[in-house]
């Protein structure tokens, strides 16, 4: 029965601040002229004797005002939840990534990005980082906005140190690590357990992924792999 709710319901709570404003619109002159009494022309309109509008009650009127709320705000705080949003973005991956946010945000697509380049240190490093998972974890206006450059870290998917030697990988809470495996390095999307295939010799990263070269001026290398998770039907 909620489907019988229009748009026209949305409407009447976003016309009317409180009830007695709703029940007003429905109270004619010649009705205050015959009843003499506008809390008694309200009472008779909420039972549906008075007015030609809907009837609605006096509970189901908040509920339509606090879900009319609720939907606002929702709205606000997804366009406030993406960093890129209002960004003049001239870096390659800056607007490869700007591009990705959302889905990536609401788990359509949980995109890996590698990353080879040097670090403050002037040392070689490269890695793969879960997008998804690093836009949950910190704040990434600060990129967008050209204040910090993105760089895999040992916390991230995957990690090296070409200078130090030093290796790391961890899971994250969309992929799984598969590091010792003859066919190089492995992440399995831990949604659909489908299998992202990094190595650039492979004919395809895998099901329902693509990959995607990115040439910035400001990184050595950048590579970006996108995978849709198919949802359960």
């Amino acid at each position: 029965m909620e489907e019988e709710v229009p748009s026209g319901g949305d409407n009447i709570v976003t016309e009317f601040n409180t009830y007695e404003d709703f029940l007003d619109s429905q109270i004619t002159s010649f009705d205050l002229y015959y009843l003499e009494d506008q809390e008694l022309a309200r009472q008779l309109v909420e039972l549906g004797y008075r007015g030609s509008g809907e009837v609605l009650k006096r509970e189901e009127f908040e509920a339509r005002k606090a879900a009319a709320e609720a939907s606002r705000l929702s709205k606000r705080s997804q366009q406030k939840t993406l960093a890129s949003s209002g960004k003049e973005l001239k870096d390659p991956l800056l607007r490869s990534l700007a591009t990705r946010e959302e889905a990536n945000r609401s788990g359509k697509m949980t995109t890996i990005i590698f990353i080879r380049d040097k670090n403050a240190r002037g040392q070689e490093i490269s890695g793969y980082i879960d997008y998804a998972y690093r836009l949950k974890a910190e704040d990434f206006e600060p990129y967008f906005l050209g204040r910090k450059r993105l760089l895999p870290r040992p916390s991230d998917l995957s990690f090296y140190n070409w200078e130090t030697q030093t290796s790391t990988s961890n899971p994250t809470p969309n992929y799984q690590v598969i590091a010792e495996n003859a066919s190089g390095l492995l992440f399995k999307n831990k949604r659909d357990r489908k299998i992202i295939n990094v190595d650039p010799k492979a004919p395809t990263p895998g099901d329902n992924s693509t990959r995607t070269i990115i040439e910035s001026p400001k990184y050595t290398q950048v590579v970006i792999y996108d995978h849709i998770t198919r949802r359960k039907t």
